[in-house]
């Protein structure tokens, strides 16, 4: 048995801490961290053999981050094609006028 005390890794910690951010305050900034912190953390818990945990916070933060991250795409496609059509529609107005 092995009575080596494991730590968890601080990468991992703040990726789930700000996957949580993400989504509760500050959407795009917490989600890029989420998802730096994630990618970190999984690298340095393979590197470790075992002896580092927390692989499951780091995927949730990943899991967190990239579906915030997702969101905000289609919601930014979602307005450029609202605000273009609408655009459209006030310049073929205009252009009747």
């Amino acid at each position: 048995m092995d009575a080596t005390p494991k730590n968890t890794s601080t990468y991992a910690i703040l990726s789930l801490a700000f996957g949580l951010m993400a989504w509760l305050m500050a959407p795009l900034l917490g989600a890029i961290v989420a998802v730096v912190c994630g990618h970190l953390a999984r690298a340095e818990i393979r590197r470790a053999h075992g002896a580092i945990e927390g692989d499951g916070m780091a995927m949730a933060g990943l899991i967190l981050g990239y579906l915030q991250i997702a969101l905000a795409v289609v919601f930014a496609l979602v307005v450029a094609i609202f605000f273009g059509g609408l655009a459209a529609a006030l310049a073929a107005a205009i252009l009747q006028g």
